[in-house]
């Protein structure tokens, strides 16, 4: 199988929570407004992030392996590379050894992908292309690579930059780079959750769900790789639930711990605002 391989640079190691930490792979919802990662809330045998509804996102993966992964990954139930209902067997991305990268949009070239970001389901990519379904959660199935078999000629299709043919293109898993990750962003990481909740402080009465609506195009350079899994079945998926932080908390996701008022919270008179 040929897939596609991700340009990132490996980077350092973030030191933030992950969204979901699985065996192979890290997975981390970034809020590419404000540069927070976005603080994963655990319920009922899932793991929940609140977006602020009209803000670009990332999903940064990293390997946690000394071997290639490939990263078949779905948004609202959609593949992220093809836009086909998501499968386990389609394209993905293809993860060298240790790498950290970051995919930001829907594929739409090997140059190109359209921005995720949080918008009503109703307005979701998923939605406006008749598969509202499963709108609110993002998926990563992890393969493992099947180890060469050691010939007397190497074959050409084991060098990890060969470039396959665009003609072939239709057999393969796909896999995704990310624009450069942003180590820089995680220095936003601890007001993640401050920003989340005083944008939704209001807590009104629930609203429309979220989903990841088809944004602006960006440049994001991808080349084909090959990759030949160990199994047919992945090796482990890592999934993440999303919804605005109103609607988490007002299906009891996010505890908001109750004040009680103090009837001495200050010494002095103040001049009202105003």
């Amino acid at each position: 199988m040929k897939t596609l391989l991700s340009v990132a640079v490996a980077l350092g190691l973030s030191v933030s929570v992950c969204a979901r930490a699985g065996s192979l792979v890290d997975l981390k919802i970034i809020d590419r407004d404000s540069g927070a990662v976005l603080t994963p809330h655990y319920s009922e045998g899932k793991y929940y992030v609140a977006g602020i509804p009209g803000h670009r996102y990332g999903v940064q993966l990293r390997n946690r392996i000394g071997a290639r992964v490939l990263a078949v990954m779905s948004v609202d139930g959609v593949n992220v590379v093809s836009g086909a209902t998501a499968s386990p067997d389609q394209d993905g991305y293809v993860l060298d050894p240790y790498q950290f990268t970051e995919i930001d949009g829907w594929r739409k070239s090997m140059n190109e992908v359209a921005d995720f970001n949080f918008t009503s389901l109703s307005r979701s990519y998923a939605a406006k292309t008749g598969r509202p379904d499963n709108v609110g959660v993002i998926g990563v199935a992890v393969f493992r690579e099947k180890p060469p078999v050691v010939r007397e000629r190497a074959d050409k299709i084991t060098q990890p930059g060969y470039a396959e043919p665009l003609r072939e293109r239709a057999q393969t898993p796909a896999s995704e780079p990310a624009p450069a990750a942003r180590d820089s962003a995680m220095a936003g990481a601890a007001k993640s959750e401050v920003d989340t909740r005083s944008a939704n402080s209001a807590m009104a009465k629930p609203t429309e769900s979220l989903g990841t609506g088809h944004g602006q195009r960006e440049e994001s350079v991808i080349s084909y790789t090959h990759f030949e899994r160990e199994s047919s079945t992945p090796n482990e998926i890592d999934s993440v639930w999303y919804d605005s932080y109103s609607n988490l908390v007002s299906r009891g996701i996010i505890e908001v711990p109750h004040r009680e008022p103090t009837p001495f919270p200050n010494s002095f008179v103040p001049d009202p605002a105003g």
